[in-house]
């Protein structure tokens, strides 16, 4: 009787020392309903109880089908001080399961550092309704694509239900803090259902004795154009609102974070017409006086400057534009007391009667803020003769202003002393000869995608690792970063369908509303910080003469290289891979 009493009393103190989590509420929004699911998945031979294993960053999983991922419990990798890398686990059950919860330890290295916990997030990838290519660019209508979910939002909950017969990836990121010593650490991650612990996973990441320094400090020139306005539409709060800088603030904070280098800002109403779900307002207000004069507001103009200053995104301001959409322009006028909407096509005296005041006045507020120099005037994929009929105003009016153009012309060569910020098309060649002058002056070369490319691309249906691509064909083919529109333009339900009216889903948008962050954007974020490591190890390597560093230099030469492609390579996974394998051993 003792003896069993001994055995029972052990029972209950191992089971009471087993780990465990409160019981909780895990409340989230719905997701949409599966337009496509997996007919064809036999869930009915899987085995009770949650599933996990460790997956592939490069694998988009779907929401009804088994993940066929082998079992896998272990995680290694590699990361310069500074850097994020990123993992990912799949889950998947036959049954609900509630209350599934990711829980990390510090991470230890042999030789006694210490790394908190913090520094690694597990979040919850949510689905998405997106469609498909197609033919691009051009008016949608739901019914006559393919639609589907796609896993791409990242959701920093504590907790997650999980539905019956579903799979449910979960990203994680690890952020390597500046000064953490060279080592390898380890941290487990203990995977909890309905309160109670179901399994562990080993994370090992090595830190390379490598710096890579903060974002704000890349070279590479990343232009997401922003749009404040769809912000306070979809958390309905008026514009410019204190509750509005409250919902900017971690949002934009994400996009400093990945190294951006531009302010989106307006300069008159509605620069791309309505082709957003929200319209761009004018940042700064147009009065036209009773007595003829103009006055002009830029109360709200300053503020946002200053606000993405202040974030840490402070290389340039991109004005848009001198060349609406529509050559439609909007003032207050004091005698009638309501808005006025005339046409004013650049060459026309409408136009210098509306820009030649405005640009003095602008000019002059700008000194004083002491922005002249970073200010740029930005047009967006405007043909040549409303170019140069732009052009020539300004460089009579306002010759100190420096000009951005998004060229799908390939028009930069008619105005090669103007474009101090020159963004082409994707697969348009800017010349040797004009890359070389452009870089002597110190002018800005970029390039970018839109509807009309298939690859690389960053649609809601892409390929994650054509994201993570964009920043080695920015090295390979020589530019000096990239844009994109738009970082949050987003559609009428953003977290629920990425679809909109005209161009593939996704297209408007790479991140969701509460700063939530999505694969897409980050497996851009770490081409990107790919990006700064090959212009770091390329200069390291460059001011070596040693016959070793010529030979690291040639390694990283070539390989660089097998980017500089503009169609989809067959291999694109292992061709990512290599690349990778490649960094890491020059980073050592």
């Amino acid at each position: 009787m003792k003896q069993t009493f001994i055995i029972l009393f052990a029972i209950v103190v191992i089971a009471a020392c087993a780990p465990q989590r409160p019981v909780k509420d895990c409340p989230t929004y719905a997701e949409a309903a599966d337009p496509s699911p997996d007919s064809l998945a036999g869930w009915n031979a899987v085995e009770s109880g949650l599933h996990a294993s460790i997956g592939s960053i490069d694998h988009l999983y779907t929401k009804s089908s088994i993940p066929s991922a082998e079992t896998k419990n272990n995680w290694e990798g590699s990361a310069w001080q500074g850097e994020r890398v990123s993992a990912q686990l799949v889950l998947w059950n036959k049954e609900a399961t509630d209350q599934v919860e990711c829980v990390f330890s510090d991470f230890k290295s042999s030789g006694g550092e210490t790394l908190p916990a913090s520094v690694a997030q597990a979040r919850f990838v949510r689905y998405v309704l997106t469609d498909e290519f197609a033919d691009g660019c051009g008016k949608r209508q739901p019914e006559n694509f393919a639609a589907s979910l796609s896993p791409d939002v990242l959701d920093p909950l504590e907790c997650f239900d999980m539905e019956p017969q579903t799979a449910r990836p979960v990203w994680v990121t690890i952020d390597i803090p500046l000064g953490t010593a060279p080592g390898t650490y380890t941290s487990t991650m203990q995977l909890f259902a309905a309160g109670k612990k179901h399994s562990s996973f080993t994370f090992n990441v090595e830190v390379l004795p490598r710096i890579l320094p903060p974002a704000s400090e890349w070279s590479f020139h990343l232009d997401l154009w922003q749009n404040p306005y769809a912000v306070a539409r979809v958390h309905g709060v008026e514009p410019w609102s204190e509750a509005h800088w409250n919902a900017l603030h971690p949002l934009m904070k994400m996009l400093a974070e990945a190294g951006q280098k531009v302010i989106t800002a307006t300069l008159n109403n509605r620069p791309w017409g309505g082709q957003t779900e929200d319209a761009y307002g004018s940042m700064i207000g147009w009065t036209k006086k009773a007595d003829g004069n103009w006055q002009y507001d830029y109360t709200i103009f300053d503020k946002w400057v200053q606000f993405m200053m202040d974030l840490g995104i402070k290389s340039q301001i991109n004005c848009y534009s001198m060349v609406p959409w529509g050559n439609e322009l909007y003032y207050f006028d004091e005698k009638t007391g309501g808005e006025i909407k005339i046409k004013a096509d650049p060459g026309t005296k409408e136009y210098a009667a509306m820009w030649v005041p405005f640009l003095h006045d602008f000019t002059l507020h700008l000194e004083q803020k002491g922005w002249k120099e970073i200010t740029r005037i930005a047009m967006d994929e405007r043909a040549p003769a409303e170019m140069q009929a732009m052009l020539k105003l300004l460089s009579e009016t306002a010759p100190g202003l420096g000009v951005a153009l998004a060229d799908n012309h390939k028009s930069y060569k008619l105005y090669p002393d103007q474009l101090v910020d020159l963004c082409v098309a994707h697969g348009s060649v800017v010349e040797p000869d004009d890359r070389q002058y452009r870089k002597s002056k110190g002018y800005v070369t970029t390039w970018y995608v839109c509807c009309a490319d298939v690859f690389p691309n960053i649609f809601t249906f892409s390929q994650p690792e054509e994201a993570a691509f964009i920043g080695w064909y920015t090295s390979a083919a020589g530019f000096d970063g990239f844009l994109r529109w738009a970082y949050n333009s987003w559609v009428k339900e953003p977290l629920l369908d990425s679809r909109f009216r005209t161009w593939p889903a996704g297209d408007t948008y790479v991140v969701y509303p509460d700063a939530r962050s999505s694969i897409r954007f980050e497996r851009l974020r770490e081409g990107i910080q790919d990006a700064e490591k090959i212009r770091m190890l390329r200069e390291e390597l460059q001011n070596d003469t040693s016959a070793e560093a010529k030979e690291k230099l040639e390694l990283l030469n070539q390989t660089v290289a097998l980017f500089n492609s503009t169609e989809k390579p067959d291999n694109l996974e292992e061709l990512m891979a290599q690349g990778k394998q490649v960094l890491e051993q020059l980073s050592r």
